[in-house]
């Protein structure tokens, strides 16, 4: 995982070769006033949703894993709530791995919780277990899938 502040997004680039892309997908939106809707920016190597998301509690929110993206999600209208752990802490399933939707949820508790301030953004890779959309009321956010090479 990944925590920085919008400025320094560049500095990530070099990551994965669809970073340049997702990058310049961020940097051409208007992020005071956002469009909702999903993006194709390179096919299914980097594509984005726009969204005004529900928050949870933090009981509700289950901690969820990806194989074939990495996420950059980045809160829009304030902050939003996190729970992270370690993949390869995680051993209490809640479903099987959806292979269609490169998903798959868990019921374990985060090991660690943070807010996200707008003009920040996370990076979570196939390791990180992460629990989104803690908080309450809704939150505008952007979240973009970047294919693992």
């Amino acid at each position: 995982m990944i925590i920085d502040n919008l400025s320094k997004l560049t500095e990530y680039e070099t990551l994965n070769p669809h970073f340049g892309k997702a990058i310049k997908f961020i940097q051409s939106l208007d992020l005071k006033n956002p469009e909702l809707g999903k993006f194709e920016i390179d096919g299914k190597n980097v594509f984005a949703s726009i969204s005004e998301s529900k928050l949870k509690t933090p009981e509700q929110a289950k901690l969820e894993v990806h194989n074939n993206y990495i996420d950059i999600q980045i809160p829009i209208s304030k902050a939003e709530g996190f729970g992270w752990t370690g993949r390869s802490e995680l051993t209490k399933e809640a479903a099987p791995f959806d292979e269609t939707k490169d998903i798959q949820f868990f019921e374990d508790k985060p090991t660690l919780n943070f807010d996200l301030q707008p003009g920040n953004f996370a990076i979570f890779f196939p390791q990180d277990g992460h629990a989104p959309c803690i908080g309450e009321g809704t939150v505008i956010k952007i979240v973009i899938k970047i294919k693992v090479q």
